[in-house]
């Protein structure tokens, strides 16, 4: 099994709901991605997928979200914008959009809010 991972970081303001402390304000975080996809077979070149590609899909899903407020962007005007569901998010809008030459899956994303904190989903 082979897996490859890219990451891509971003900047953006929530505030959740139905919580009680300093979190349900407004506030903000330098999100960090990434997602990791695997997979038996290499393509022609002897690569999984390519980085490249990769990365210009991730920065692609991440523009929306860039220096806004995610309680203002669909989904997260009803879901509440917690790491949890950003990486769901992340995972759900790659699998519409991964088209590559060999069968992959996408093992797992994660989302850092910072550095020591970070959700991760795994696709059943």
């Amino acid at each position: 099994m082979f897996e490859v991972a890219v990451e891509h970081t971003f900047a953006a303001g929530h505030a959740l709901r139905n919580y009680k402390g300093k979190c349900e304000n407004v506030h903000g975080h330098n999100y960090r991605v990434q997602i990791k996809l695997r997979g038996e077979k290499l393509d022609k070149t002897g690569m999984l997928a390519d980085f490249t590609e990769l990365k210009r899909l991730l920065r692609a899903l991440s523009e929306p979200l860039d220096h806004v407020f995610i309680n203002d962007i669909e989904p997260f005007i009803e879901l509440n914008p917690t790491a949890e569901n950003m990486a769901w998010y992340f995972c759900t809008k790659l699998q519409e959009q991964l088209k590559l030459e060999v069968p992959v899956e996408i093992a797992e994303v994660t989302v850092w809010e910072t550095d020591i904190q970070s959700a991760t989903y795994r696709p059943s």
